[in-house]
């Protein structure tokens, strides 16, 4: 199927958000991914990339990061505007928000579209919310991030100068064990094995939590 772009937004130094029209039969959940595809030069490429709206009622979104090791596809995705039709499939993943009464999300780097997604749907559930984002150099979402703690969300925001002690401390801050509680975890595979030390560390299985490593 074919979605449309219906904007794209700047979020944060080489990050932007694409919004998307939801095709007929598309239906997601925060946490989930889509594949996005698209041909550049003569050849075929599909990416995947994790929904950062709280829902697909109407329109859907994605976050972008740009880098220089993003390749070609993160280009052609910025080049897109309102009216360009993308071939989706979708949506994947069963690790997703799915009314936990309490969501805790760990996220590392591009983690960040997922978290505020999750931490977002739980809000508008009435359910608690807690996000600790790691980041380099400047962080993603601060708008949405700023949103969720006036929504009451704890949310904890460690740059690139902050060490691992001082991650193990906000993660052990915001996992309770408690019932009701899921934990999630987004990022790429470091960040994914620092986090469930983390957890563990914390006191908490961390083979109950529900993690998207991006590779």
């Amino acid at each position: 199927m074919d979605a449309t772009v219906v904007d794209r937004e700047s979020v944060g130094p080489n990050t932007f958000t694409l919004t998307f029209d939801t095709p007929d039969g598309f239906e997601g959940v925060a946490g989930q991914f889509v594949r996005l595809a698209g041909e550049i030069d003569g050849e075929e490429y599909a990416r995947f990339y994790t929904l950062s709206s709280p829902d697909t009622e109407g329109t859907f979104e994605i976050t972008v990061e740009v880098a220089e090791e993003s390749g070609p596809f993160s280009d052609y995705l910025a080049d897109l505007a309102a009216g360009d039709e993308v071939p989706v499939a979708g949506p994947f993943g069963d690790e997703y928000y799915d009314g936990e009464a309490r969501a805790v999300v760990l996220a590392g780097g591009p983690g960040i579209g997922a978290a505020v997604a999750i931490a977002e749907a739980a809000v508008a559930n009435d359910a608690e919310a807690a996000v600790v984002y790691r980041y380099e150099g400047e962080p993603a979402h601060e708008e949405r991030l700023d949103a969720l703690v006036d929504a009451g969300a704890d949310v904890t925001l460690l740059g690139g100068e902050a060490d691992g002690q001082e991650f193990d401390a906000a993660v052990d801050a915001v996992v309770t064990g408690a019932d009701g509680e899921g934990v999630f975890v987004y990022g790429f595979a470091e960040f994914v094995e620092a986090a469930t030390d983390a957890i563990e560390r914390a006191g908490v299985d961390p083979d109950g939590a529900k993690v998207e490593s991006f590779g």
